[in-house]
Order: C-alpha cells, then structure tokens, then sequence
C-alpha cells in the first residue's frame, strides 16, 4: 500500500551558477532534505546543474563574441550522463532511498554539443534513463541541440511509471499523448515558465492525462546570476530582484492544484499522492482508452 500513497517533492531552488560541482553538491543537500521530511520522489527544475543560460533573454544573438564567451562557460560546467557528477547523485538517492528527476545540460559524445536533459535515477541508485527537449525553445536554440526522440519514454518504479517533458516541449500534444500510451502516473515538467498561463497548462494535462504533475521552476534572483558573471550587469540594468519568481505547483490527477503555487522563495514543495486516484479519474477520461477513437485517427512512433 506504502507504494499507492506516498509523498513527492518539487525543489524550488537556484543552482550555484555556472559552478558544477558546488551545485551537485547543493543538490545532494536537497534530496537529503526532501527524504527526511518523508518524500520518495524529488524533482529539480530544468536545467538545473550548472543552471538556466537565463542570459540568452537578454543579450542580442548578434553578439557572438560575448554569446560564444558564455557559451563556452556553459560547456565547461555541463555534465555527461554516466560522469562522477552523476555518480554522486545516484549515491545520493540510493542512501536516502528516493526517486530522482533532475534537469541538467549534458554533454554530447562530441563534447562540444549540448542537450536540455531531465535525467532519472531510482531509489537504488540506478539511472533508469534519461530524456533530452525535443526542441529548445525560441533563443534556447543558441544552446541546446535537438534531443534524441528515443529518449522519450516512461519509466517503471516501485513508486509508479513516471516519465514528462521539459518546459514547452509539454505544448506538443503528440509528445504528451506518446506518454499517456505508456501509462505514465506521475508526469514530472520541469520548466522555466513562472507564467499563469503555465499552471493553467500544468492543470489541463494532469486532467487530460489522469494523472499527477510535477511543475518545477527555477526561482532566480539577479544575484544568482551576476555573483558569477558580473560582467553581464549592463543587460540585466532593467531587472529588478527576482528573475524568475518560480510559482512551482503539484496538480492532482483531477485537475486540482494540491500544494503552491511558491512564490519568490527558495523552498521545497510537498504533496501526497494517491495512485488510486489515476486510476479512480479514468472512469471518467481514459484518453487512451475509452476516450479515443482509433478508427478515426491513429498514433504511430518512429
């Protein structure tokens, strides 16, 4: 029964900018924090180790000198899945006994390349797989190459199939209906949204999908940013404090906000679950099932 009702965690937090291994360890941190206080699934914002290139908001693509200068700090502090980053994390997550689901900026094999990965690690320790956005969105395409369609899948836990898609990547409705086949239960959206529109969004799938979603943000100060570049003050002149306010949320399979939104605020959000209740809401909407129609349309994955 322990494995149907349980409690999960959503991390609002900043990363240590730009700085790999200091964030690593200040994730360690939180999942330690998020097991004590008796949750057995954690999830971390998009892009969280080393952190969100929030200045590609801010500083023109025709700026390539400066725009290849960062990009290249980005680089040096990404990660690759497999790498001692990723080791210390498992070892984390094995010893508090919880389900991980981090966002991080991964290393192609050419090492020159990057993705916008959410990465999953079981409460064993094990990777269960890892999944890249499909498609970076508007100036993210400076950054982040296209992710590998294969990696979009859902993952068998003892905690439930779990599985999502990153921030924009949620408004492709084939992506999200390719989970639904799957049977995903807890729908992780690890973003960098803050909008009312978003949570509104993160509402409607957890009711089309029956499910319950996890929409995690960054909650970003100016500070975070020009403690490690300040260089960069200039651009950000017309900002106040808060970057990013975050405004995370945990939505229960009927559609029902249950815990946040946080706002303007590091902390660490709770929720708990019932899978009972993913299955209970299918009576009504089984997208998958009852509520489709595959004599009049048909799904098919390449």
């Amino acid at each position: 029964m322990s494995n149907y009702k349980y409690k999960v965690a959503v991390v609002q937090a900043s990363p240590i900018f730009l700085n790999l291994e200091a964030s690593v360890a200040k994730a360690c941190k939180l999942i330690k924090n998020a097991a004590k206080n008796g949750a057995k699934l954690v999830l971390f914002p998009e892009a969280f180790l080393p952190g969100y290139p929030d200045w590609i908001w801010n500083i023109s693509a025709g700026n390539i000198a400066l725009q290849q200068e960062l990009y290249a700090k980005l680089l040096k502090n990404s990660m690759s899945i497999n790498d001692l980053h990723t080791k210390k994390l498992s070892k984390t997550a094995k010893k508090s006994n919880i389900i991980v689901v981090i966002g991080i900026n991964e290393k192609s094999k050419s090492g020159n390349s990057l993705y916008n990965t959410m990465l999953f690690i079981n409460n064993d320790g094990e990777i269960l797989g890892h999944h890249q956005k499909l498609i970076p969105t508007l100036a993210e395409r400076m950054i982040w190459a296209y992710g590998n369609p294969k990696t979009l899948n859902t993952f068998s836990t003892q905690r439930g199939n779990i599985g999502g898609l990153v921030c924009w990547e949620n408004y492709m409705p084939l992506a999200r209906y390719s989970l639904y086949k799957e049977g995903i239960e807890i729908y992780m959206a690890p973003t960098y949204d803050e909008s009312a529109v978003w949570r509104a969004s993160m509402q409607h799938i957890a009711r089309e999908g029956g499910v319950y979603v996890l929409s995690c943000c960054t909650a970003y100060k100016k500070s975070d940013i020009l403690a490690a570049l300040p260089e960069l003050e200039p651009y950000y002149n017309s900002i106040g404090k808060w970057i990013n306010q975050g405004n995370s949320i945990i939505v229960a399979p009927n559609g029902n906000i249950i815990a946040g939104p946080l706002n303007k605020k590091e902390d660490i959000l709770y929720a708990k679950i019932n899978r009972k209740k993913i299955k209970e809401v299918k009576w009504n909407l089984d997208v998958f099932g009852h509520y489709s129609r595959p004599d009049a349309f048909s799904f098919h994955r390449k």
